[in-house]
Parts: C-alpha cells; sequence; structure tokens
C-alpha cells in the first residue's frame, strides 16, 4: 500500500504544481540541451584533430646512389624502431611513374635517366602521433647510413599540438562550468516545485510519517522530471544533427553523428540530475521545524 502510494503522489505531483513543473522540465531540458551540445562539439573536434592525425606519416628518402635491390635492407632497421607501425616501399620506377601522374611529364624522357631516390612512407603508432615523440623517431632515422632525407608535416604537429592542449584546457573548463551550472539551474526550480507543496509536507510530519516515506514522492517526481527533460533534451539534439548533416558535405557528414547511446546517456543523467535536485531541496522543507 506504501508502495502504490508513493507512485501515485509521484505521478500526481504533475498535477497540483503544473506551472512550476513545467518551469523545471524546462529548465532541465535547456540545461541538457546546451551541456549535450558541448559533449557533442568536444567529441568531434577531438575526432578531427585526431583524423589529421592519422594521415601524418614519415616519407624517408634514401641516398640517389642506393638501389631499389639494396634498398629492401632498410625496412628491417625501420621495422626494429619504436613507434613505426607500418611500412611502405617505393621503388625509383614507382617515384617516376608518381611523377608522371602529378606532373604530367616522364621524368626519364625530359632527363633521360630517373634521379628520383628510393623511399619508405612510415606510418606511426598512435602515441607517437605528436611533434615531440616525431621528432625524436626523425632523429633516429637521420643517423642510419644511406638516409638523405626524412620528411613529416612537423609543423601540423605542433600545432595541433599547441592548440590541443589550449582546446582541452577550455574544453575541461566549459563542460565544469555546464554540469556545475545545470545541477544549480535544476536544483532550484525543483525547489520552487517542492516549496508549492510545503503545506503537504507539514500535515504528513503532523501525522508522524518517517522522512523517507515524504521524500520518496518528490524524489519519483524529481526523477520523472529528469526523464522528460533528458528525453526532449535527446530528441531536441537529435533534430540538430539530421539538420546540420543535411547542410553539409558527405566529407564532413561522419563529424556531424552521434551514437545512440549517447541518447540514452543524456536521459539518465536527466534522471539523475532529477533525482539529486530533488533530493537536496526536499531535505530542507523535511528538516524544518514545524510551527503551529
Amino acid at each position: 500500500m506504501a508502495i502504490y502510494y508513493t507512485f501515485k503522489e509521484g505521478f500526481t505531483g504533475f498535477k497540483r504544481a503544473r506551472l512550476s513543473t513545467i518551469i523545471s522540465i524546462f529548465t532541465m531540458t535547456i540545461s541538457l540541451l546546451l551541456l549535450g551540445l558541448f559533449v557533442i562539439i568536444y567529441t568531434n573536434a577531438n575526432s578531427m584533430i585526431q583524423s589529421f592525425r592519422d594521415k601524418v606519416e614519415m616519407e624517408v628518402f634514401l641516398s640517389a646512389d642506393v638501389t631499389d635491390s639494396s634498398a629492401q635492407a632498410f625496412e628491417g632497421q625501420f621495422r626494429s624502431m619504436n613507434g613505426i607501425t607500418g611500412i611502405a616501399f617505393i621503388s625509383k620506377d614507382q617515384a617516376a611513374r608518381i611523377f608522371k601522374k602529378e606532373f604530367g611529364e616522364d621524368i626519364n624522357s625530359v632527363l633521360d635517366f630517373n634521379p628520383l631516390p628510393a623511399s619508405f612512407k612510415l606510418h606511426l603508432s598512435p602515441e607517437y602521433r605528436n611533434s615531440d615523440s616525431a621528432k625524436v623517431i626523425h632523429d633516429a632515422l637521420m643517423k642510419i647510413d644511406g638516409v638523405d632525407d626524412v620528411l613529416y608535416r612537423k609543423a601540423l604537429l605542433e600545432i595541433l599540438d599547441r592548440r590541443v592542449k589550449t582546446f582541452v584546457g577550455a574544453s575541461a573548463a566549459i563542460g565544469i562550468t555546464l554540469l556545475i551550472a545545470a545541477i544549480f539551474l535544476v536544483s532550484n526550480t525543483i525547489r520552487l516545485t517542492i516549496y508549492s507543496k510545503r503545506k503537504i509536507i507539514t500535515t504528513m510530519k503532523l501525522v508522524g510519517a518517517t522522512r523517507g516515506f515524504i521524500r520518496m514522492p518528490f524524489l519519483i517526481e524529481g526523477m520523472l522530471q529528469g526523464l522528460i527533460g533528458g528525453g526532449l533534451a535527446a530528441g531536441l539534439i537529435y533534430g540538430i544533427i539530421f539538420l546540420a548533416r543535411q547542410f553539409v558535405g558527405n566529407d564532413l557528414a561522419e563529424f556531424f553523428s552521434v551514437d545512440l547511446y549517447f541518447y540514452g546517456i543524456l536521459i539518465v543523467i536527466g534522471i539523475f540530475l532529477g533525482l539529486i535536485g530533488s533530493g537536496w531541496s526536499v531535505k530542507r522543507f523535511i528538516s524544518e521545524k514545524i510551527v503551529i
């Protein structure tokens, strides 16, 4: 009977204070919407930065006197180095074909010989795709006899490293601020809802109801508000993402995507905020002394 009453009161609380309940749900929806959009922007921006890092590779050019057959001996040395996960050999003939494809000229017919050196393209492991680690590999490669030059996008890595530090720091500050603001707004809005029902709390205390019995309907009501607010925020974000994908090209569409479980997490966060907000708010009214 107590369980039935608890859930009944939790659901009927919407009818008793409709305006304050609507305000509470609206506040929670906006808070979760802002928080959710921030997480999406941060996640997709981080993925975009990572995609730039994934494209960074080193090209090792061998000396002109190194033939294609002798160049194969360098592969073993490269594979033994830390941070190198993939190796692709480009022979002198392959280099000539690449030159012709890009510039439209046959290097052999222009110079009567092929001056292009054999080379290797090295793919770096994720933890080495930063300026400091890449420089360590670069310096080690330059010490190998027969290696003429090593090229990689050093400037890009340095820019990414500097920007990522700033981006992560700013994102952490914004994320924490939004979370605290969401908790504060939701808690205070729910407090207004519970304040409108303070007479019910006083009556229940007068008849000897326990704190847990008084608190439970408000906790359920707060969770329901969080469920609705989280669901509305998830729906709005889904609509925003859907519209955004219509106005960007196919190349950028992948950066405007959200996994389905994210919407579930957003709803769970809404329920949690409703639970915490209602718990903090009702505690104050339960602790107040009854004045007759």
